[in-house]
């Protein structure tokens, strides 16, 4: 039985047509990626990461309430939400490729190789030169596992997404816990020297990233990324390539191009990924809360099964954001709105390069040097503020262009050859 329509948002639901089904792709993604932005560069680019963990789990006595809010904001509504939900589009992404070769009768592994060893080496370039947090290396092996999963029916897509975002995650980080051997017990001298030793190189990277050239930094990049944030990676692997067979899914069974059939599955998706998604984050923000009152071991048993936990505390909000966003486009009045974000999706490679070297340039010592002087609240706001001129930016360059500088480049070493650039007068550039 279907579930009844949400009052909500049923009202003015209405079919779209093919060009509008692609917008809302790019509308999706432009969001998504606001999202992602102001993940990193409060989590990141603030220097946040490298505080000690004392000074982050410290209370917030004295902290204005805007800041406050802010730090409880992000945790609950954006760490980790806003990345799930790009993944699920990479994935989706994939799809509307495969559909689009079938159609014409051509086999897909041969150019979607190349074009994810393009964005490989575009990553790589990102990686090495700009910033240590570069997704775009990860995303393009992942990304090519989707070719074994062609054939797949989608019940089996479905449990291989289940088992890599909930469980063999777990697996993945016990399994290299016991390969790394018993660290020292907490309370231990050698537990203390490690700690003071992990608190020391932070600040050593902060003071880096503060005074330090451009040569510096990359250094200081490049030594913690395959020192201790490739460390990181294999849990986190897993879960990816589960977002992405779960967007693969969704566009294999044609979700987002065919909303107005779908209207019954998205109404009842809002309402239970937020379920989902508030129940699992209410968990994680009480552990976390646990673990600031010395109540709970931070690198105990425990953080194991918080895991899915966060999973689905991620995963559940991702899809209420992407459900909402679906039916409030089959209204009149937000499809206009919200079409204001399609251009900054279709430039979503350009703008998240961008974005890096701007963060760069604000908050790194050889820039403004604004690391450690803006609160948590200011830098969401500076973060929303450079992000609206990205939006500004992407609508006045793709009236002139047909792809972003970067997805020109991407195109065209695709292909081997460089594709047509400059927007013909008169002519609408596709949206994906």
């Amino acid at each position: 039985m279907n579930p009844p329509p949400s009052p909500a948002l049923a009202d003015e639901a209405r079919p779209i047509d093919a060009s509008e089904r692609l917008v809302l792709l790019d509308v999706l993604r432009g969001f998504a990626l606001g999202g992602v932005f102001v993940s990193n560069v409060f989590g990141w680019f603030t220097g946040r990461a490298f505080l000690p963990r004392a000074q982050l789990e410290a209370p917030l006595a004295g902290t204005p309430w805007w800041d406050v809010l802010a730090i409880h904001g992000i945790a609950a509504l954006v760490n980790g939400r806003f990345m799930t939900l790009f993944s699920f589009l990479f994935g989706l992404g994939f799809s509307v490729q495969l559909l689009r070769a079938e159609a014409r009768g051509a086999s897909i592994a041969p150019l979607y190789t190349r074009r994810l060893c393009v964005l490989f080496l575009i990553g790589a370039v990102h990686l090495l030169g700009i910033w240590y947090g570069d997704i775009l290396t990860t995303y393009a092996p992942v990304g090519l596992l989707l070719l074994l999963f062609r054939g797949r029916s989608d019940k089996e897509l479905l449990v291989w997404a289940t088992l890599l975002i909930l469980v063999i995650p777990i697996g993945v980080a016990a399994g290299m816990q016991w390969l790394s051997g018993p660290g020292p017990a907490a309370g231990t001298e050698a537990a203390r020297v490690l700690k003071e030793q992990a608190d020391a190189n932070r600040a050593e990277r902060l003071d880096t990233f503060l005074h330090g050239s451009y040569p510096d930094v990359v250094g200081a990049h490049a030594r913690f990324y395959f020192g201790e944030f490739v460390r990181r990676l294999p849990p986190m692997l897993c879960a990816l390539f589960g977002r992405f067979l779960l967007g693969f899914l969704a566009g294999r069974r044609r979700l987002f191009h065919d909303v107005s059939r779908h209207l019954p599955f998205f109404r009842a998706l809002l309402r239970w990924s937020l379920v989902v998604g508030a129940l699992g984050t209410i968990a994680t923000l009480g552990a976390q809360y646990l673990i600031r009152q010395k109540l709970l071991d931070a690198q105990g048993l425990s953080q194991y099964y918080l895991r899915p936990v966060r999973q689905l505390a991620e995963l559940g909000l991702a899809a209420f954001y992407a459900s909402g966003l679906v039916l409030l486009f089959q209204r009149e009045r937000w499809q206009r709105r919200l079409r204001v974000l399609a251009p900054v999706g279709r430039m979503a490679l350009t703008n998240y390069l961008a974005q890096s070297v701007l963060s760069l340039l604000m908050y790194y010592g050889f820039g403004l040097g604004l690391m450690g002087r803006v609160g948590p609240a200011a830098s969401i706001a500076l973060t929303l503020a450079v992000f609206a001129v990205q939006v500004a930016f992407s609508h006045v360059w793709l009236a002139r262009f047909r792809f972003g500088p970067a997805e020109w480049l991407w195109r065209s070493l695709t292909y081997g050859k460089a594709q047509p650039f400059r927007q013909n007068k008169g002519v609408v550039a596709p949206s994906s």
